[in-house]
């Protein structure tokens, strides 16, 4: 025997012995699949249609300012955020969204801290920015062959300090005989940003 063939030889092949790999692959197989389910599970896109404003409200040198804001954060709470978040406002900046005149987001962004507020937790089934406020204040979600009322989520204070007390947020939200779009109005001529949200509302109409 040769000396190279007295060392052909080949290692059996027993695949990866490595302690617990295969409950590794089944727990990223799980994963993968639960992120299929999340994906087919989250509603599309709010249309130009549908979304009915996008505006922040923040006061500069104690002055009312009300600015018309991109439709497309009507789809995405944490771009609102961060949007929300250069805005120069002497006590941060509170962002409105409405959506098919149903449902309406508040995001008051202040340094560091957030508060969401969303008038009906059953619209996380229908609204991205409905999913996306339910998901942040990791709120339970309506059964959706469930026989729920609609009821609001979040910090019902946001506003208090500026005039809003939370019982009267949450009355607001429970008007289901009132639109968004005009909840959201009487909500900013209540923190005294009347004529500047109505000139920013103008501008979706």
């Amino acid at each position: 025997m040769s000396e190279s063939d007295e060392f052909e030889f080949e290692l059996p092949n027993r695949g990866d012995d490595r302690p617990g790999i295969d409950e590794v692959d089944d727990l990223i197989e799980a994963e993968a699949d639960d992120d299929g389910e999340d994906e087919d599970d989250y509603p599309e896109d709010a249309t130009e249609d549908d979304i009915d404003l996008v505006i922040a409200c923040y006061r500069e040198d104690g002055q009312p300012v009300a600015v018309p804001l991109e439709l497309d954060l009507a789809n995405d709470l944490d771009a609102l955020i961060e949007q929300l978040r250069r805005i120069p406002g002497d006590a941060g900046a509170v962002g409105m969204v409405s959506v098919a005149n149903e449902v309406f987001v508040l995001v008051r962004v202040r340094g560091k801290r957030v508060q969401v507020f969303c008038s009906d937790a059953l619209a996380a089934d229908d609204w991205p920015i409905a999913r996306d406020a339910a998901d942040f204040l990791e709120a339970e979600l309506p059964d959706e062959d469930g026989d729920d009322e609609s009821y609001p989520i979040g910090d019902a204070d946001i506003l208090a300090d500026a005039g809003l007390p939370d019982f009267e947020l949450e009355a607001m939200a429970e008007d289901l005989d009132e639109d968004s779009t005009t909840l959201l109005e009487l909500i900013a001529t209540k923190l005294g940003f009347k004529t500047e949200f109505a000139k920013a509302l103008a501008t979706f109409e």
